[in-house]
C-alpha cells in the first residue's frame, strides 16, 4: 500500500514538478526517476507480482531517517503509521474516482451530478428538483441511485414520442394540423418554471408547436409538495379541464386552465408582488382557494360552475389524475422541472429560445 499510496502522491505532485521543470530541469529528472520506479513498483503490485525493487523501503526509510537517529524506540510505530496512511489514501483516492464516475454518469444520463438533490449540482440545468426520501438508509440509498443511474442509460439513445404518454394534460389551443406536438411539465409554484414559460411565450414556442401543459406538483421524498398550494391550484387545473369551457363561452381559444398559469406567472397582486410568490409564501390554503375561485368567476363561470369545479378538485378522481402525472414523471426519470418533450427529445431546465 506504501508503494501504491506514494505513486498517488507523485501523482498529484506531477503538476507542480511540471511547472518548476520548465525553470529547473534537473528537478523534472529527478522527479521522473522515483516516478518510473513508484511506477514499476505499482505495476508490479496491480498484477499481484513480487515488486522487485525497495520502493517501498525508500519511501519509509525517507521519512523515518531522521527518526532512527533521534529517537529509534519511534521507528516501528511510526511505520505502522505510514502504512495506515497509505491504506487510508489509496480508500480515499479509489472512492473519489467511484464518486467521480457516478456523478459523471448521473449528469449524463439524468441532467444532475446528485441525484438525491439536483438542485444542487452547479454543472447540471437550473431545475426545480425532485428530491429523494431523506429517511432512505444511506447506504441503500448510494446503491439505489446507482440503480436509476443505469436505468437511464437507454433514455440517451431513445427517440421521444410525445404520443406514448399518456399525460392528463392542458392543452394551450385547439391543435392545429401540421404542428409537432410537445409537452411541458410545469410546477405552478417553480420559479424556473415561471422563467421557462415567459421565454416560451416570448419566444413563440406555443405558436410553433402543439403544446400540451402537464400541470405537476412536485412532491418530496417525504410525501410532502415543495411549494404551498400547489396541489391545491393543479387540482383546480385539472378539474377545470374536465369540466370544459364556461356554458356561455364560444368554447374556443386556449384551455380555461391555462388562464391560471398566466395569472401565477405573469401577473401581481394589490401589492405588487407576483401571485407565485403569495401562493408559496404568503397564502393559506383557505385564502389559495378563494383567490382561485375568484379567477374562475372572472373567467365566465357560474356559481353552479364554480361549485361542480370546486368539488372535482376535491375528489379522489382528480388526486389519481395527479398521482398518475407523478408515477409517469418517475417513469421517464425526470429529476427535475420543468422538463420538456419535443422534437423527439426530451429537455430540463429552463427553457432556452434558438
Amino acid at each position: 500500500m506504501v508503494c501504491i499510496a506514494a505513486f498517488i502522491i507523485l501523482c498529484l505532485a506531477s503538476v507542480v514538478v511540471a511547472f518548476l521543470s520548465i525553470f529547473r530541469r534537473d528537478i523534472g529528472k529527478k522527479y521522473f526517476k522515483i516516478f518510473k520506479k513508484s511506477w514499476g513498483c505499482v505495476g508490479k503490485k496491480v498484477t499481484f507480482q513480487k515488486c522487485d525493487t525497495n520502493f517501498k523501503d525508500d519511501v519509509k526509510n525517507t521519512i523515518l531517517r531522521k527518526v532512527v537517529i533521534k529517537k529509534p524506540k519511534l521507528v516501528k510505530p511510526l511505520s505502522v503509521a505510514i502504512e495506515v496512511v497509505s491504506v487510508l489514501i489509496v480508500v480515499v483516492t479509489v472512492w473519489s474516482l467511484v464518486e467521480g464516475a457516478k456523478a459523471g454518469l448521473a449528469l449524463w444520463t439524468l441532467g444532475t451530478c446528485n441525484v438525491e438533490h439536483p438542485s444542487s449540482c452547479a454543472l447540471g440545468a437550473e431545475v426545480c428538483s425532485i428530491d429523494g426520501n431523506e429517511d432512505t438508509n444511506p447506504i441503500v440509498r448510494w446503491f439505489e441511485d446507482w440503480g436509476e443511474i443505469f436505468s437511464a442509460v437507454p433514455d440517451k439513445f431513445r427517440s421521444w414520442d410525445t404520443e406514448q404518454f399518456d399525460f392528463a394534460a392542458l392543452a394551450v389551443s385547439n391543435n392545429s394540423e401540421g404542428k409537432p406536438t410537445a409537452i411541458d411539465i410545469l410546477d405552478p409554484g417553480c420559479v424556473v418554471c415561471l422563467q421557462s414559460f415567459k421565454t416560451q411565450l416570448e419566444s413563440g414556442f406555443f405558436e410553433k408547436y402543439n403544446v400540451k401543459i402537464v400541470p405537476f406538483p412536485i412532491q418530496d421524498g417525504d410525501g410532502s409538495y415543495k411549494f404551498a398550494n400547489s396541489k391545491l391550484i393543479v387540482s383546480y387545473m385539472l378539474a377545470m379541464d374536465q369540466y370544459g369551457y364556461p356554458a356561455d363561452s364560444d368554447n374556443s381559444g386556449e384551455s380555461p386552465a391555462i388562464s391560471f398559469f398566466r395569472n401565477i406567472f405573469l401577473t401581481q397582486d394589490e401589492n405588487h408582488r407576483l401571485y407565485q410568490s403569495a401562493f408559496n409564501d404568503i397564502y393559506t390554503a383557505e385564502q389559495a382557494e378563494a383567490k382561485l375561485i375568484e379567477w374562475l368567476r372572472q373567467d365566465g363561470y357560474s356559481e353552479e360552475e364554480i361549485s361542480e369545479i370546486s368539488a372535482r378538485a376535491h375528489s379522489e378522481d382528480i388526486n389519481q389524475i395527479i398521482v398518475k402525472n407523478n408515477n409517469i414523471v418517475s417513469d421517464i426519470h425526470v429529476k427535475g422541472i420543468p422538463t420538456m418533450i419535443y422534437d423527439n427529445r426530451k429537455h430540463t431546465g429552463v427553457f432556452k429560445a434558438e
